[in-house]
């Protein structure tokens, strides 16, 4: 099953990187993203389908297969902001949960042809060599990332707020724009920590094995077990996964729900 998770992933990669080579209109990005985003799900489906007929799958544009116990989560294109605009810091993210329990997952990177994958008792991999975390013991002297949701421009203050602590309390803090890659890269050992809210399954299915095959931990954001639906992610090297809870979870509060709260853009991504 990983071997056709990585053909996928590769060949969505493939895909993307030769629609945005054709594109230079800013304006015309706006479409391409769209069509590029459910063009690159209907191959992955296409393929999973073909070779995994029995399996149902959950995809970000066509969804789907909620709730089976196994199923495919796939992202197609995490990152889509970064896409429209030339940044090449986007992925592939396609993982398999199995009797409830994920069991592998792929992340592939088409811009620099790096492809991570895990599979439960396994451990993770980029592009067939080993990786771990990170040895970093201490918040003070990490580099830790997030991302920010949805509806940030209604919460500005509530978001900011863990920003600011991670600032004070870090060596550094980045906000790239693609949180499956964000995981990937906790699981190489190129961050020590990340945590985001408002993510869906897709956003994080591969990315969480990822992290915990490389020795690292994943949890809620208050350190209880990580749900796939419950929106909120915690994944550190292990080190300091204990002293980053406890930070944020101090500034966890319920926040306002203002209305249109749930309005969502491709600017958002």
């Amino acid at each position: 099953m990983i071997e056709l998770a990585r053909r996928a992933a590769r060949a969505a990669g493939r895909l993307q990187l030769e629609r945005r080579a054709l594109q230079v209109d800013h304006k015309g990005a706006l479409d391409l993203v769209t069509q590029v985003d459910l063009a690159s799900e209907a191959l992955i489906r296409d393929m999973l389908s073909a070779e995994a007929p029995g399996i149902p799958i959950q995809g970000e544009e066509g969804g789907g297969a909620e709730g089976a116990a196994t199923r495919w989560i796939v992202d197609p294109l995490d990152g889509t902001t970064n896409f429209v605009h030339g940044l090449p810091h986007w992925c592939v993210s396609i993982a398999l949960l199995t009797d409830g329990a994920l069991a592998l997952g792929v992340v592939y990177d088409p811009n620099r042809d790096e492809l991570f994958e895990a599979r439960r008792g396994g451990g993770a991999a980029l592009n067939g060599a080993t990786i771990r975390t990170s040895s970093t013991s201490s918040l003070s002297g990490s580099l830790v990332a997030s991302g920010f949701p949805y509806d940030r421009r209604q919460r500005i203050d509530f978001y900011l707020s863990f920003v600011r602590e991670m600032l004070l309390r870090t060596q550094g803090f980045r906000r790239a724009g693609a949180a499956a890659l964000d995981l990937a890269w906790v699981a190489a050992g190129r961050l020590d920590g990340f945590w985001e809210f408002n993510l869906n399954p897709w956003d994080i299915a591969a990315g969480a094995l990822l992290v915990r095959e490389a020795g690292g931990r994943v949890t809620d954001m208050d350190g209880g077990a990580l749900d796939l639906e419950g929106q909120r992610i915690l994944a550190t090297n292990g080190f300091l996964h204990d002293e980053m809870s406890a930070a944020l979870t101090g500034l966890l509060r319920p926040p306002a729900d203002p209305a249109n709260s749930q309005e969502q853009t491709w600017a958002s991504r």
